[in-house]
């Protein structure tokens, strides 16, 4: 196999974010992967009379150091996929690398780099192939000289309907900044404002109606842009920011995609309104260290708690607990909605409870899915009777009867110690999935157990 040197590790290093900047608590949920992967670079297709001279090139040597670069930094997302599928993703990289060779982003990186990112991103929701292989080739007919037939002829007609519904999605009629329009009457600006939304929603539903994957890959590509903002010029950092907020962070919230909304949110909130968001930031750090304790002192009484149950013990469930803060747009929005303070704010620091039970023996997926919820109740219990905490019954939200329309489902509920509220998600390994990745997850899913008519269905449900 093929090793990473230091300069391909350098590659790696441009995708890595922060916990906070990649999809928190992902690592839980996936195979570790070991060793290294190695990547043979073959030539396209010996019949390239579809494509300009160009492709049937031969790479160089530094073209190909490059590319195994990225690759190094795509193939352990990979790990959900076939052998073949992943060959096929190998073949989608170099093309769409040879597509956009000599092109550079606003922050002076080669173009490559945003649609490898995307294609992580989309690997990352454990979404299949023809996703991840129309991620990497988004941007290629919209910016390159190639085109749907030859996507199609290499990929197949799936990957280049992904392909050109996102193009499609991404032309639509951009959102007016209100103000941007010298002295208008301000009623007229926000109908037409209004109006276009509705617009560009309508024309986004259409493409998810065909296929709902033409939407996530769009996801995921706004979610690059907007980490990557910084280098755009501030009337345009508005621009996007506000149809980040307005179309595309809803849009991840009906889908279910729960860290894309957040994060799609804050960066959009950053730039939208910087004196609030450094405000509130201020506010966050002076209490930083009192919601810390405050999380580790509960994280640890109510894994001790846990450990010793009997009936958890009995039934072998694997328990992982988690703390987070909650997100700073949601929180900014909440403080204005309530018009209350942080500090009155009870749901700031959160732990995740997540179960993972398994399957008995003959055991049917129905019985499988109550044995959890009826856990989950369980654990409810033991909560809200956690010694030194007192429980705060008002606060018991039970999503697990009612789920969101977008399919979440968890139990919520606080408890509070030394003054210091803290809420408690309770739910199994599924439910997790769901609230993580959304309707993905209900797709992947779907894959192996409904019929294509009821996953149409599903798909016009959301």
């Amino acid at each position: 196999g093929w090793r990473a040197r230091p300069t391909e590790r350098a590659h790696r290093a441009r995708f890595a974010h922060s916990r906070e900047d990649r999809l928190p608590d992902l690592d839980a949920w996936r195979i570790l992967i070991n060793g290294e992967h190695g990547m043979v670079l073959d030539e396209l297709p010996q019949d390239n009379s579809d494509l300009p001279p160009r492709y049937a090139e031969p790479l160089s040597e530094e073209a190909k150091e490059e590319i195994r670069g990225y690759w190094t930094t795509l193939r352990p997302e990979l790990e959900h996929l076939a052998d073949a599928d992943v060959n096929k993703l190998e073949r989608a990289l170099e093309l769409a690398f040879r597509a956009h060779q000599g092109q550079k982003r606003k922050s002076g990186e080669h173009y490559i780099i945003h649609p490898v990112a995307v294609a992580v991103l989309l690997s990352q929701l454990n979404m299949d192939a023809e996703a991840i292989c129309a991620g990497l080739l988004h941007d290629t007919v919209e910016d390159t000289d190639l085109t749907f037939p030859a996507i199609a002829a290499r990929f197949g007609t799936v990957v280049s309907r992904i392909v050109e519904g996102e193009t499609k999605v991404s032309k639509l009629p951009r959102l007016a900044i209100s103000g941007a329009n010298p002295n208008p009457d301000p009623e007229l600006q926000w109908r037409k404002k209004e109006e276009e939304q509705a617009e560009n929603l309508r024309q986004m539903f259409i493409a998810m109606a065909e296929d709902f994957r033409i939407i996530v890959v769009k996801l995921a590509d706004r979610l690059h842009n907007m980490r990557t903002l910084k280098h755009m010029p501030p009337e345009k950092q508005k621009r996007i920011s506000r149809e980040t907020l307005d179309i595309f962070a809803p849009l991840a919230h009906r889908l279910g995609i729960w860290h894309f909304k957040s994060e799609l949110e804050d960066k959009a909130f950053m730039y939208l309104y910087p004196r609030e968001y450094k405000k509130l930031l201020r506010k966050l750090r002076r209490r930083e260290d009192g919601y810390k304790a405050a999380l580790e002192s509960s994280k640890n009484a109510l894994v001790l708690r846990l450990s010793q149950d009997p009936m958890l013990r009995n039934e072998a469930v694997g328990i992982a607990v988690t703390g987070r803060m909650k997100e700073m747009y949601s929180l900014w929005m909440k403080m204005e909605h309530t018009e209350r303070s942080l500090d009155y704010i009870q749901d700031t620091v959160a732990l995740r409870v997540v179960l993972d039970l398994a399957k008995r023996e003959n055991e049917d997926e129905d019985s499988y899915q109550m044995r959890g919820v009826w856990l989950c109740y369980h654990v409810l219990g033991l909560v809200q009777h956690l010694p030194g905490y007192r429980p705060m019954p008002a606060q018991v939200k039970d999503y697990i009867s009612f789920p969101k329309p977008n399919g979440y489902q968890s139990l919520h509920t606080s408890i509070m110690h030394n003054g210091q509220v803290v809420e408690v998600q309770i739910r199994t390994s599924w439910m997790h999935r769901i609230a993580e990745f959304g309707y993905a997850a209900h797709w992947q899913y779907a894959k192996t157990r409904y019929t294509v008519q009821e996953e149409v269905e599903m798909g016009q449900n959301v």
